[in-house]
């Protein structure tokens, strides 16, 4: 069993002028949600459970994939108040079905074509607790950038400032569910995962491992890449 936790309750902001008053993963990208080519690529790579993680309108998503997606079941694990993509992790592990097995981690507004079987490889091998799929970004201060050594250990990690040519953080990750809970919170608390958790998991000696990964990426948090999205999932 692969389960996935997808991170989808953002309230998509910055989408707000062109996609008014949807959770941002369901913006719709050539008629369809753009989270249900999401569900289909990583069904695709063997997924067989998912838990996703909603605040914002959450009915609408709910509501259009009920409790089953192409056969795959869905849980829901919702924030009654907004609780940052950190706190929302912390809530959603309780309703992971087998609480000690590595999990999938994904954030609701990104896609990105990542070999989970190599991910799991990687994350197996070098007994990693964190493993990141990495790619190169092409823009400055947009994405957590990344060092690694030869090892493909992670030594650095700082939130926005991924530069054009250096791996960053690709919102794709391999975790053990008690490396996920390192730091001084609980479920219920509000946090972010990029300054506060995972900064925390690092800082506490958590083993971080990276994949560099040359599969197609988007991140739709804002228009202009939103409105290249149907180029790239429904081609």
């Amino acid at each position: 069993m692969t389960s996935a936790i997808i991170l989808a309750g953002g309230l998509g902001t910055r989408l707000r002028s062109a996609v008014p008053d949807l959770p941002k993963p369901m913006a719709p990208v050539a008629g369809r949600p753009f989270l249900a080519y999401q569900l289909d690529y990583w069904i695709g790579q063997g997924v067989d459970r998912f838990v996703l993680s909603v605040g914002y309108r959450h009915e609408a998503i709910s509501g259009f994939f009920g409790a089953s997606y192409r056969s795959v079941a869905i849980e829901y694990s919702i924030e009654e108040a907004p609780l940052g993509t950190g706190g929302g992790l912390l809530l959603a592990l309780g309703k992971l079905a087998v609480p000690q097995q590595p999990f999938l981690l994904l954030n609701g507004d990104t896609y990105f074509q990542v070999d989970l079987a190599a991910l799991k490889e990687l994350h197996g091998r070098k007994r990693s607790e964190w493993t990141f799929a990495l790619f190169r970004c092409s823009e400055a201060g947009r994405y957590m950038g990344m060092e690694i050594d030869a090892d493909a250990r992670i030594t650095a990690l700082q939130s926005g400032t991924g530069r054009p040519g250096r791996l960053a953080n690709g919102g794709v990750y391999l975790v053990n569910p008690d490396a996920a809970r390192a730091g001084p919170w609980t479920a219920g608390d509000k946090l972010s995962l990029e300054d506060d958790l995972l900064p925390a998991a690092f800082a506490g000696g958590r083993r971080f491992y990276g994949l560099e990964c040359a599969g197609a990426f988007i991140d739709i948090g804002v228009p202009e890449d939103y409105r290249r999205a149907p180029s790239l999932l429904a081609a």
